[in-house]
């Protein structure tokens, strides 16, 4: 492991398993709970709206592209997922660091980047985001014993965590797809099935968060979309039912793009079921395997 220390690091601020869950078709009905509520069409509409303050810039795949960023940004992101089962923390929390690191990178537009950069900036984003959504923080340390190239002084990452929150605004609250998940299925699923629906769920975030093609949905829509994908797999009849009710309180462009989303992670999944030993999206720039859990 390569050992770095810089005193002036960041002075120039410019750049500053598949899852082993496996499911058999329920074949009683499955009853799902009231959704159709006001408060909750309120409550969602103010998710939508304040989304977009959390994005990435618009031209960020086409950055990730330019700057060849898509197989390093899938290994942080690889990175961030062994801290969370290493470390049992929250799948929020690994949602915010990436929401955390993808603004980042889109706003400094670094063109010279080298890939300690890119694991310095990723310590700093998943620290921030354990102290902002975790009861407790790890040591830097601590964080740092996970399959890291490069290992770096605490003062060193505590000036990064201050470039990064400068950068960010101080905008820590970020709305991510994982955010839409959880209010979406919050009381729609009897208990004894919650469990269960969830992981599958976020199995297909996380193959989301780091296929590049879905870079151009925003939170809500692929939330939605692994949502549905879930549905379609394991409670088919009431599927319709629920999609129906989600694509009648969005206006028509967030309907297209759910519609498209979707039709892309069912194929993506459809592929994976194909190769099971992948678990990143299946192209030549970012296939990334993992050993089984």
């Amino acid at each position: 492991m390569a050992y770095v220390c810089m005193d002036n690091l960041l002075c120039d601020e410019v750049w500053l398993s598949k899852s082993s869950n496996t499911f058999e078709e329920v074949s009683d009905p499955v009853a799902l709970k009231s959704y159709e509520n006001e408060e909750f069409e309120e409550a969602f509409a103010v998710c939508l709206e304040k989304e977009v303050s959390f994005l990435p810039e618009s031209d960020y795949t086409k950055y990730l592209h330019s700057n060849n960023l898509i197989f390093p940004r899938c290994r942080v992101i690889q990175w961030f997922i062994k801290c969370r089962s290493r470390f049992n923390i929250s799948f929020g929390t690994v949602f915010l660091a990436v929401n955390y690191l993808d603004r980042f990178v889109s706003i400094c537009q670094c063109h010279d980047w080298e890939y300690w950069m890119l694991e310095l900036i990723s310590i700093a984003c998943l620290s921030i985001a354990i102290k902002f959504n975790e009861m407790s923080a790890l040591s830097l340390h601590e964080i740092q014993v996970e399959n890291l190239d490069y290992s770096f002084q605490s003062n060193v990452i505590l000036k990064m965590e201050l470039i990064l929150l400068k950068v960010l605004g101080w905008r820590l609250n970020s709305v991510t797809s994982f955010s839409f998940v959880e209010m979406l299925s919050v009381g729609f699923l009897e208990p004894h099935l919650h469990e269960k629906f969830i992981s599958r769920v976020i199995d297909l975030l996380i193959q989301a968060t780091l296929d590049q093609k879905m870079l151009e949905f925003r939170p809500s829509i692929v939330g939605i979309s692994a949502l549905w994908c879930t549905l379609d797999q394991l409670f088919p009849p009431k599927s319709d039912t629920y999609i129906a009710y989600i694509m009648s309180i969005l206006n028509q462009s967030q309907k297209d793009d759910i519609i498209k989303c979707h039709k892309l992670m069912e194929t993506q999944t459809s592929m994976r079921c194909e190769n099971h030993h992948c678990y990143c999206p299946l192209s030549p720039t970012t296939v990334l395997y993992i050993e089984h859990a």
